[in-house]
C-alpha cells in the first residue's frame, strides 16, 4: 500500500478509502482535485481610467478620500496575511513545537511526539548527529529543527531576517476535513481598522472568507467580502485603466473622474431613497467615484504587477523567487504566484488583509513524503511574506491554520523525501494547533512577561498533555474555533496597543458589546503574546 501511494504524483488527487467521495468545492480543494479558477471583481468605473503621466486630486476630493471615505493605504495598520491549509495539515510537533503547561520547552512524552510524526530519536530535547538540538528557536517561535515549514521559511529569507521574527502557537482543536470550521479572522481584522486603498480584503478563493474555512457568523459583513485574487493578472486588473490611455493625460483623466464624482454628489443631493440608510447609501456611491479618481491618480503608469516587482521575481537570484520557479507551470509556481499576488496587495496597503488558501493538505494515508513536500512548499510561501515585509521595511502579522489535523502510528517512511519520520496514517483533531509569526523591521517582537518562564506562557497560549492531545480546559479557545479567531484578533489589536478596544469591536443594535468569550482585563493579557510594535496608527474601526 505504501509503495502504491508513494508512486503517485504528490499533487495528484488524494483518494482516501476512509473518506466519502468529494462533492463540495471544499472537499475537492482539500483532497487536491482542484485549486480554484481565478477571476477578479473590480469597481465598475475602473474601465474608464487612463494610465499616463502625473496628476493630483483636488483638495476637496482628497479631503473626501481621507476623512469621509477613509481610502488610505492599509489605514496605517500592520499588514495581515493568513494561510488556510485545506484538508487538515500537520502543524504541531513535527513543524511548530508544542509542549505541556510550561510552554514549548515543557516537552511532551516520547509517545506524544510519536503521535505527531517524530520518532524517538528525533524528539525535542535531543540533538542530531552534528550535535544540533532538535528544538530550534531561530525564528523566535520554536520549530522542530527538521520542520518542513521551517526549512521552507528559511529558504525564502535573506540571512538576518529571521532575527526580527517572533511568534506564538495556540493548541486548539478543530473538526477534520471540513470547511465549516469558522477559522478565518479577516473580517475581524478589517473591523479593527485595517482596510486598503483599493480593497478592504483579498482572498485566493471565491468564498465569503476568501479561503477554505468559513468565518465566525458574528463577524460577517457583506460589504467586507474579499475580492478574489490568486495570480498576477488579477492584481493588474484591479487598476486596469482601460481604453482612455492615449486619449487623455493622467491629469485630465483624474479631473474627469473628479467631475463625475461632483455630478453624482449634486444629483444625490436632490433625490431621496426613502430608506433609513439614505445618507449611508449616498456616501457609499460617492465614495465609489472618489476611489475611481484616487486610482487614476495613484496607479496610472505605476507598475503594480508582482511579476515586475524585483523584490518578488528576478532571473538572477536576487529576488524571493527566481523567474524560472515562478513561471515554470508547476504546482509550486501556482502557489508562488498566488502568494505573491496577495502579499503585493496587502504589504503595499492596497488591501487591508489577505487570505491564501493552499489545497491538498489532507495528506494522510500511509506515507510521510507527500506531507514533507507540501509543507516545505507552504513554508516557502510563508517565508516569502516575511521576506517581502523585510525588503519593504514594514511589519506584518502572518497567521497559519488548518481544518483539523492528523497523526502517525509510529511507522517510519525511510524514503529520501520521508526523512525517516513517522507516516501520517489518520485524521486526528486532538493534535491540532494554529500559529502566527510577526515580523518587526526594528527589532524582534518582545513577548509579554518579566521572566523567561512567564514569556513561555505567552509564546504558547494553551497546552498539550504528555500524550500529544490538546488540553481542552487550558484556554477558552482550545475547544472553540470561534474563540480561537477572537484570540487572533485580540493579538492583532495588541500589536497596535489597541487591545483596550477589543471588547467594543462589535456592538449590537442596542450598543451592547459582543460576547467574545475571552474574559476581560488580566485574562485578556494572558491570551496576548507581544508588546505593541507600532503606535500612533489610524484607528478607524468599521
Amino acid at each position: 500500500m505504501t509503495k502504491r501511494r508513494n508512486a503517485r504524483h504528490w499533487d495528484a488527487p488524494q483518494l482516501h478509502g476512509d473518506h466519502p467521495r468529494p462533492v463540495t468545492r471544499r472537499q475537492f480543494v482539500a483532497q487536491g482535485f482542484m485549486t480554484g479558477a481565478a477571476y477578479t471583481v473590480g469597481a465598475g468605473a475602473l474601465g474608464m481610467l487612463p494610465a499616463s503621466a502625473m496628476a493630483q486630486l483636488s483638495p476637496d476630493v482628497d479631503d473626501m478620500r481621507l476623512n469621509t471615505c477613509r481610502i488610505t493605504d492599509g489605514a496605517g495598520k500592520i499588514p495581515f496575511i493568513c494561510f488556510d491549509l485545506a484538508g487538515g495539515a500537520n502543524i504541531s510537533g513535527s513543524n511548530v513545537l508544542v509542549g505541556q503547561s510550561g510552554g514549548q520547552s515543557d516537552f511532551l512524552g516520547t509517545a506524544g511526539y510519536e503521535k505527531m510524526g517524530l520518532p524517538g530519536d528525533m524528539v525535542p530535547g535531543l540533538t542530531d548527529a552534528a550535535g544540533v538540538p532538535f528544538d530550534n528557536f531561530d525564528l523566535g517561535l520554536g520549530f522542530h529543527l527538521d520542520s518542513a515549514f521551517r526549512r521552507g521559511i528559511i529558504a525564502s529569507l535573506t540571512a538576518g531576517t529571521e532575527a526580527n521574527i517572533n511568534g506564538a502557537v495556540i493548541p486548539a482543536r478543530s473538526d477534520n476535513d471540513t470547511g465549516n470550521n469558522p477559522h478565518n479572522p479577516m473580517y475581524g481584522i478589517a473591523r479593527a481598522g485595517s482596510k486598503g486603498s483599493i480593497l478592504t480584503l483579498a482572498g485566493s478563493e471565491n468564498s465569503d472568507s476568501g479561503g477554505n474555512s468559513i468565518l465566525p457568523a458574528v463577524l460577517f459583513d457583506p460589504e467586507l467580502r474579499p475580492t478574489k485574487v490568486d495570480r498576477p493578472s488579477d492584481v493588474v486588473n484591479l487598476v486596469d485603466t482601460g481604453d482612455l490611455v492615449g486619449i487623455l493625460s493622467k491629469a485630465d483623466a483624474t479631473a474627469v473622474m473628479e467631475s463625475i464624482y461632483r455630478l453624482s454628489d449634486a444629483k444625490m443631493g436632490r433625490v431621496s431613497t426613502q430608506l433609513p440608510t439614505d445618507a449611508q447609501i449616498k456616501q457609499a456611491v460617492n465614495c465609489g467615484y472618489v476611489k475611481a479618481a484616487h486610482i487614476a491618480e495613484e496607479f496610472g503608469g505605476v507598475p503594480i504587477d508582482p511579476l515586475l516587482d524585483t523584490n518578488i521575481v528576478a532571473g538572477d537570484g536576487s529576488a524571493i523567487f527566481t523567474t524560472a520557479e515562478f513561471t515554470d507551470g508547476s504546482r509550486d509556481a501556482r502557489e508562488f504566484q498566488k502568494t505573491a499576488s496577495v502579499m503585493k496587495l496587502v504589504m503595499n496597503g492596497f488591501a487591508g488583509a489577505g487570505c491564501i488558501e493552499m489545497g491538498g493538505y489532507d495528506y494522510h494515508g500511509g506515507g510521510r513524503s507527500e506531507g514533507e513536500v507540501k509543507d516545505f512548499r507552504a513554508g516557502r510561501c510563508m517565508g516569502a511574506v516575511l521576506e517581502y515585509a523585510a525588503r519593504l521595511g514594514k511589519p506584518v502579522m502572518m497567521y497559519v491554520f488548518s481544518d483539523g489535523s492528523l497523526s502517525s502510528n509510529g511507522a517510519i517512511d525511510t524514503s529520501t523525501a520521508g526523512r525517516n519520520k513517522g507516516m501520517w496514517t489518520s485524521d486526528n483533531s486532538s493534535t491540532a494547533a494554529s500559529f502566527f509569526l510577526v515580523y518587526n523591521p526594528t527589532r524582534r517582537p518582545v513577548l509579554l512577561g518579566g521572566t523567561p518562564e512567564e514569556q513561555a506562557l505567552h509564546q504558547q497560549i494553551g497546552a498539550m498533555d504528555a500524550g500529544g492531545s490538546v488540553m481542552r480546559a487550558a484556554t477558552p479557545m482550545a475547544n472553540n474555533v470561534n474563540l480561537l479567531v477572537n484570540s487572533v484578533i485580540l493579538n492583532y489589536m495588541a500589536l497596535h496597543g489597541e487591545q483596550g478596544g477589543f471588547a467594543n469591536l462589535i456592538l449590537d443594535s442596542n450598543g451592547n458589546p459582543w460576547n467574545h468569550g475571552l474574559g476581560g482585563g488580566a485574562q485578556l493579557d494572558t491570551f496576548t503574546a507581544f508588546e505593541p510594535i507600532v503606535s500612533g496608527t489610524i484607528a478607524n474601526p468599521l
